[in-house]
């Protein structure tokens, strides 16, 4: 006798789970998702329906599968393989008050530059192919021109990011030799990277002068040997020290440097191109003022608050460029096609100044008026109370963002936003909100600060990105 499909339980009727044998046959589930295969394939769509159905055996040979999921295995593959082919990475909105903020992509780039990447990318295009000669050409002779033009510099090329443009920099100009470098410069930025072990990857000899809080001319002067092969600077733009200082700047040291025949080379890190102060900024040290100081190299970032691609600039002499641009090392720290692409549109627009406000998103987030900023959480108060209740309390709030990046790191930028707190007073509850953001279509990343979520709205440019979103957002709550 064939055992019931229905048992009683608790007096109500319930069906027994799902058996081994009850599984398809992996073909004749393929053929009940035919339209998904067509649009998918056959590879993808028959490993996760194999890898789906060894899971489901799993469960039914422990007793633990209802037969309900049998019912939707059709929906529940067809998830599967459009998860597999949603990307990792993601567009979000940065709510956390940190406008240049690393683990969230740096700068935002220029319509400008999306437009010149689009146009580029799907297309040959004359990286290194000399249009006007009919042959091969160089990529940095595409920009060299500009970052000239931009800086004064008398010759200039790119490498991969700032890190890579300062490894190649010590190895080009001081491998074998020793390099100079004041004790309150040996940085470690984010991921560990050190300016000692960037000396000893380069192949140099790192050579401390002064102290920590103080370094004057005539401890450099004293570390002269007949090995010396560089003067490093490095503009400390992740940590300030206080008090008792000294540091030698570049315009008192570059007559040293030269006089003992030793190219000057300063690390400026955050690369910016104009000076921030006429936007009400703290100002930051210009490449052009440090070549128009003595300096031999310059090197700074294209991500940071010049507002570009991940990208290295090196400007600087053409002895000291070219003996870079020379060196081995280059090829294998060189940009790419598509970031190269996005800094030559970067960088056009700061040929036009007085738009760099309205063109340039870095900058345009950073120099936003707080009464602004304020205005729009008033605006998004009632929605987002309301799609928090009962469980959350939004108040608005007077906030202070920061440029991010190791960028001035003890400035803040006056800003607003929403503070959300649990009724039930528990940091969980909290932490299962912003769990709940996280997952949201367009993730959205705050910061929790004494027992409340805050959502700064400095870089909330499309409000609509996170209304638009907060009926799934009850949703995950309920």
């Amino acid at each position: 006798m064939n055992a019931p499909d229905e048992s009683v339980v608790h007096g109500s009727k319930a069906r027994p789970p799902a058996r081994p044998s009850d599984l398809p046959a992996l073909d004749k589930l393929l053929r009940e998702c035919a339209p998904l295969v067509a649009e998918h394939g056959h590879t993808l769509v028959a490993g996760e329906a194999r890898a789906l159905l060894d899971a489901l055996r799993t469960r039914a040979v422990a007793g633990e599968l209802p037969r309900a999921e049998l019912e939707a295995l059709p929906q529940t593959l067809a998830a599967r393989v459009n998860g597999r082919m949603q990307p990792a990475m993601r567009a979000v909105l940065n709510l956390t008050g940190t406008v240049i903020h690393t683990n969230l992509g740096r700068s935002l780039l220029a319509d400008a530059a999306l437009q010149q990447v689009l146009a580029l990318m799907g297309s040959p295009n004359n990286l290194e192919f000399d249009l006007e000669a009919g042959s091969r050409g160089d990529r940095d002779d595409l920009i060299e021109g500009l970052l000239c033009e931009l800086t004064g510099a008398e010759a200039a090329t790119v490498v991969n990011n700032n890190a890579a443009a300062v490894l190649l920099g010590i190895a080009a100009l001081a491998r074998g030799k020793e390099a100079i470098v004041s004790r309150g410069e040996l940085v470690e930025i984010g991921g560990a990277f050190r300016m000692p072990d960037v000396m000893s990857a380069a192949g140099a000899t790192l050579v401390e002068v002064g102290t920590t809080n103080r370094t004057h001319p005539r401890d450099y002067e004293q570390a002269f040997t007949p090995r010396t092969g560089l003067i490093v600077k490095v503009h400390t733009s992740n940590y300030q020290v206080q008090g008792f200082t000294a540091a030698v700047d570049e315009a008192t040291l570059a007559p040293i440097a030269h006089a003992a025949g030793v190219p000057l080379m300063t690390d400026l890190g955050s690369g910016a191109l104009v000076d921030l102060s006429k936007w009400g900024l703290p100002a930051e040290p210009l490449p052009q003022a440090m070549l128009a100081a003595g300096c031999d190299v310059v090197t700074f970032s294209g991500d940071k608050l010049l507002g570009g691609p991940q990208a290295g600039l090196i400007v600087g002499s053409k002895a000291a460029v070219g003996r870079i641009r020379k060196f081995p090392m280059k090829r294998a720290l060189r940009l790419s096609k598509l970031p190269f692409a996005a800094l030559e549109a970067t960088l056009r627009l700061y040929l036009r100044p007085e738009r760099l406000v309205q063109d340039l998103p870095t900058l345009r987030l950073l120099t936003r008026p707080q009464n602004q900023i304020a205005d729009l959480a008033q605006r998004l108060l009632p929605e987002v109370a309301k799609a928090l209740s009962p469980r959350f309390t939004v108040e608005t709030v007077a906030l202070q963002s920061q440029i991010g990046s190791g960028s001035l790191p003890v400035e803040r930028l006056p800003s607003a936003g929403l503070a959300v707190t649990a009724v039930d007073g528990r940091g969980r509850t909290l932490e299962a909100l912003a769990t709940a953001l996280r997952g949201l279509p367009r993730p959205v990343i705050g910061r929790i600060n004494e027992d409340r979520l805050l959502l700064d709205l400095r870089c909330l440019e499309e409000p609509a990105l996170l209304t638009s979103q907060l009926g799934l957002l009850k949703e995950a709550l309920a």
